[in-house]
């Protein structure tokens, strides 16, 4: 069982070297996994989208970004621009990709999948 005294503060320990989108996992279960992202004018890879087996709950904590949805029938893509405090919860198998993140200070996501 993990210390409950161990306290750790999301907005601190980040990275030095952003050149890479930062991914790390803070709990992990069967059920659930919790991870903080950091991104810094980072963006999804250029071809292919995001299908998720489990849902994604995300919160932006600091900067802002950009999620493009694909519709369910393929056609029409749908807009969703995040800012600091904004979150949204995103279906198993919603294809999506960031499209921006803000490039002048790290964009910092806690995210949680279920």
């Amino acid at each position: 069982m993990d210390n409950p005294t161990n306290i750790s503060n999301i907005f601190t320990t980040i990275p030095k070297d952003l050149c890479n989108e930062v991914f790390e996992t803070i709990i992990k279960n069967d059920n659930v996994t919790i991870e903080r992202i950091i991104s810094f004018g980072h963006t999804s890879p250029p071809t292919g989208w995001y299908d998720q087996d489990r849902n994604e709950w995300i919160i932006v904590l600091k900067g802002s970004a950009e999620i493009v949805f694909l519709t369910p029938s393929g056609q029409n893509e749908t807009t969703a621009t995040l800012s600091v405090g904004d979150h949204i919860n995103i279906p198993a198998h919603t294809k999506h990709k960031v499209t921006w993140t803000t490039a002048e200070s790290p964009t910092i996501w806690l995210a949680i999948h279920y």
